[in-house]
């Protein structure tokens, strides 16, 4: 839900927490936890701290999503082939 919220672009930490039924302190640590996994960045603004998703966050994630994809439909691209072959072989 964090990442949702942010992929809609910077928030402050009391706006994330808002919907979170949780003591300030503990959602901190899981905004420190993201943070750490390099998914979000923060930054200090006065007294107030902004979050936002690291530009670069999910690219590992996309770059082996698209290598998956693209097994996948040579995957399925084999099986059609193979199905139209017996389909035409039992018309014989």
């Amino acid at each position: 839900m964090i990442l949702q919220r942010l992929a809609r672009g910077e928030a402050s930490v009391s706006e994330l927490a808002e919907p979170h039924d949780m003591a300030l302190p503990s959602f901190m640590e899981h905004l420190k936890k993201l943070e750490a996994a390099q998914l979000i960045t923060s930054k200090k603004q006065g007294r107030t701290r902004i979050c936002a998703l690291s530009p670069d966050a999910f690219l590992p994630a996309k770059d082996w999503l698209t290598e998956q994809r693209a097994i996948w439909e040579g995957r399925l691209d084999r099986f059609d082939d193979y199905v139209t072959a017996l389909a035409k072989e039992r018309q014989k």
